[in-house]
């Protein structure tokens, strides 16, 4: 059973779609009451989460089974990161669901900004009809600078260009051709605030985001400026825009972010030249509804067909693509668990190498799961794919991938090397017809034997007899052989031999293989 624990109210529709998955229970768990959430966390493999929820290390402390967090919308501030990227949790966002309320709200912070629509109402409802002291701005013809090009920020330069302003775009990771087909021009910071009537802000907050707009950067604009944030308020350095606004450097400010949320700075909200909302870029009906059916559909393909996306902190995959990675997936987890097991000593580097149809592949997620096969064997703590790279470099592991377009045997190859510091192992499997996965080379020998499940592994001088001592052996005890596979190396005069067993392998059997003359070694290998 799947447990699904909500700690704060999301669509009811979504709620119901888990519900209706077999196999998965949801607990909705409301109430601030620690004892009860942390009874519930205790079985969660997954918890959805809006922004109250403070998701925090101690808290993940008491979900040891937890794998992934939905949080319906675009803002993931509330979730330690970094911890839950250490456990291997994957943190799912819903970027495209709020994208349009949150545009349409930048629109009207704008409108009500430079037409001063919410003093004019005020003044209004206070029995006056003074129209000149409320003469507005039109937008049409100004230049509208926006800081941060992805789903919202494309939805807001979208209605720009239908107000017949001109789009200026701030966005260091944005293509060139991508700008040149939204009709809008990318320019550097520097230039998009100093050519700017209006600037728009739409960007995460990261080390290089945060206070983007800042006393240096509103030096530089235009005198009589005005600033629309509705994305995060650590994006601005406060006391800067208040004195910016104050002094008149700017005209005005349109605010539904702010630094201390809930409790913004009082002399701020207050200024005349201000417009401000309570963080409700999102709060639509139809944007709360959408976000919150998306992040239960983005749950249930997790589970149901271990698809990501949306994660924040792992990269997307969509179905077609994860179907056909899911082979090579299993394929590199084993191939890492078959050298992990193998290998003696400490690891100090794996290097992977992509060969056929693989090369021309996104490899990202093959590499983390050879990773995770590698490293499960020796490490106690839970390794996944999404802190697998994270958890290597902790431990000072090399990873390194590459791709050849030389032509081998197979259409796809993948070949692993494990060093550590008592030597290296270098292992290369495929996948065959019907997904069958085989390994074909062992430390340079070609061998071909299924990789799955229990594998004697006998490296020994090339003289006869041995193959048939070891089935004695086997045989004397009851185990049965499914399948073994011989690899040479002649001029060496070495070979190696694969035995596929249908049971376990008692320790005193392994030994008596040792013990036979021209054995070098022998392990067992469990996948």
């Amino acid at each position: 059973m799947t447990r699904i624990i909500a700690l704060e109210q999301v669509s009811p529709a979504g709620l119901d779609l888990l519900r209706g998955v077999e196999g998965f229970e949801v607990i909705e768990v409301y109430q601030d009451d620690p004892e009860r959430i942390r009874e519930a966390l205790s079985s969660a493999e997954a918890l959805l989460v809006r922004s109250k929820t403070k998701v925090t290390e101690a808290l993940l402390e008491q979900a040891p089974l937890l794998r992934v967090i939905g949080r319906p919308g675009t803002g993931v501030d509330n979730v330690d990161m970094a911890a839950a990227t250490r456990r291997g949790i994957i943190v799912m966002n819903t970027p495209a669901g709020n994208s349009v309320s949150a545009a349409e709200h930048t629109f009207g912070l704008m409108l009500a900004l430079l037409r001063r629509i919410p003093q004019a109402c005020n003044s209004l409802k206070q029995g006056k009809w003074d129209r000149s002291r409320f003469t507005g701005v039109e937008l049409s013809g100004k230049v509208l600078g926006v800081v941060g090009f992805g789903k919202i920020g494309t939805e807001v330069a979208r209605r720009a260009l239908a107000f017949k302003m001109q789009v200026l775009v701030y966005d260091p990771f944005v293509p060139e051709q991508l700008a040149i087909e939204q009709d809008v021009r990318l320019v550097g910071l520097d230039e998009l605030v100093a050519q700017s009537d209006i600037i728009t802000l739409h960007a995460p907050v990261t080390a290089a985001s945060r206070q983007i707009i800042n006393a240096a950067t509103i030096a530089k604009m235009k005198d009589g400026a005005w600033l629309v944030n509705a994305a995060r308020g650590e994006l601005v350095d406060e006391a800067a825009l208040l004195t910016a606004l104050r002094e008149g450097k700017l005209a005005g400010a349109a605010l539904d972010v702010f630094v201390g949320e809930p409790r913004p700075n009082p002399e701020l909200v207050a200024l005349p030249n201000v417009v401000a909302t309570p963080h409700l870029g999102a709060s639509t009906v139809e944007a709360q509804e959408k976000v919150g059916y998306d992040i239960a559909v983005q749950i249930r393909d997790y589970f149901c067909e271990g698809v990501v996306n949306n994660a924040v902190n792992f990269p997307s995959v969509s179905l077609s693509e994860y179907r056909r990675l899911a082979p090579f997936l299993e394929l590199g987890e084993r191939l890492g668990s078959f050298a992990g097991q193998l290998a003696e000593g400490r690891p100090q580097e794996i290097t992977v190498r992509y060969y056929g149809e693989l090369a021309g592949m996104n490899t990202h997620l093959i590499g983390s799961s050879i990773l995770v096969g590698a490293l499960r064997p020796v490490l106690t703590e839970r390794v996944t794919l999404v802190n697998a790279l994270e958890t290597a470099r902790e431990r000072a592991i090399h990873f390194l991938e590459s791709r050849s377009t030389r032509e081998r045997s197979f259409n796809n190859l993948i070949s692993v090397k494990l060093r550590t510091d008592q030597g290296e192992l270098w292992i290369e499997g495929t996948v065959l017809h019907r997904r069958r996965q085989h390994i074909v080379s062992l430390q340079g020998i070609d061998v071909d034997a299924p990789l799955g499940g229990r594998m004697l592994v006998v490296w020994n001088e090339d003289t006869p007899g041995v193959i048939g001592r070891v089935g004695t052996i086997l045989g004397d005890n009851s185990i049965n052989i499914a399948n073994f596979a011989l690899g040479r190396r002649e001029e060496a005069r070495e070979a190696v031999g694969l035995v596929n067993v249908d049971s376990e392998i008692p320790a005193e059997v392994i030994q008596q293989i040792r013990f036979l003359r021209p054995v070098k070694r022998a392990a067992v290998v469990s996948l």
